[in-house]
């Protein structure tokens, strides 16, 4: 008589959906943000996508490489990781300091900890923490090509000034590369949405959680708390990166959690910090704060009863 019990570990159900296939989404998602990009930004913002990724994936490679480990490149995590940190960073940045943020992410943030699935934090947000701090210059933004040199949108803001919201929808404003244009951020996570490797939980939240405190510390101005939410990076981090399934709840409520928490500690940053953007702060203490949340907002066992 055939054996018809088989026994293995979960997951028992699966969707189809390999790893490679969601990093290909997100890259294709990433696609409009770094095309307008280049546009903006011209060529030295490709130089920067590209030294990114190259570095990125090379120090993947060789990381496998000395350890004896198989080789990880092929699922396109490394290219994420390398094609969102470009994006976080400014076009006028020194491109070694570029490569050597793509190392510390991959080697340092992701690989050390056992590769893919075992990081504590998410390696590009991680990685351009790590970066402020150790080349301030960092902090100093590109501009467009056509406009002329000033301060960024939050920096305006801050100061009381207003910049033009067609500007910043379209991206005609200083910042990092893949952070100026809102339309395009909004493309990709549209994107991502449809095809589901995203829940709309942490980015409504996130924005949400911003959008609300902005307008009650700035004046309850509904267009000022429009300005906040287009300025700097919070679509990309709460599209692109506050989403990693590593780094983030897996329930709905742990997701929501998660997105007020880390837009509390953005909007603290950029009233009442001494940096003028809190959304790779905000994304990275929430990260640390992930297994507490988990905890607390746990799935209900197949089953099994309420305690």
């Amino acid at each position: 008589m055939d054996n018809k019990l088989h026994i293995s570990i979960s997951p028992h159900i699966h969707s189809g959906a390999s790893t490679q296939r969601i990093m290909l989404d997100v890259i294709i998602a990433l696609l409009p943000a770094t095309v307008a990009g280049c546009i903006l930004f011209g060529l030295r913002a490709l130089a920067v996508v590209a030294v990114c990724v190259v570095a990125a994936v090379l120090s993947e490679f060789l990381f496998n490489l000395i350890i004896k480990k198989e080789q990880t490149v092929g699922d396109l995590s490394a290219v994420v990781t390398g094609l969102l940190l470009a994006l976080n960073l400014p076009a006028n940045i020194p491109l070694w300091q570029a490569a050597v943020g793509s190392v510390f992410a991959i080697v340092i943030v992701k690989c050390i900890f056992g590769g893919i699935g075992c990081n504590l934090v998410n390696p590009a947000i991680t990685a351009r923490v790590f970066m402020l701090v150790a080349f301030g210059t960092m902090a100093k933004a590109a501009f467009p090509l056509d406009a002329v040199s000033s301060a960024t949108p939050l920096v305006q803001l801050a100061e009381g000034n207003t910049p033009s919201m067609l500007d910043l929808f379209m991206g005609n404003v200083g910042g990092a590369i893949g952070e100026t244009s809102a339309l395009a951020l909004v493309i990709g996570g549209v994107y991502l949405l449809v095809r589901r490797v995203i829940t709309w939980h942490i980015p409504v939240a996130f924005i949400g959680t911003v959008f609300v405190m902005s307008f009650l510390l700035d004046g309850f101005d509904v267009m000022a708390a429009l300005l906040w939410i287009l300025s700097g990076g919070l679509f990309l981090g709460a599209f692109f990166m506050a989403t990693d399934y590593v780094t983030s709840p897996p329930t709905k409520w742990g997701k929501i959690i998660f997105g007020i928490g880390a837009g509390l500690i953005t909007i603290l940053i950029r009233f009442y910090g001494n940096y003028p953007e809190g959304v790779s702060f905000g994304i990275l203490m929430m990260n640390i704060l992930n297994p507490y949340i988990e905890s607390w907002t746990p799935r209900k066992l197949f089953g099994g009863k309420n305690s």
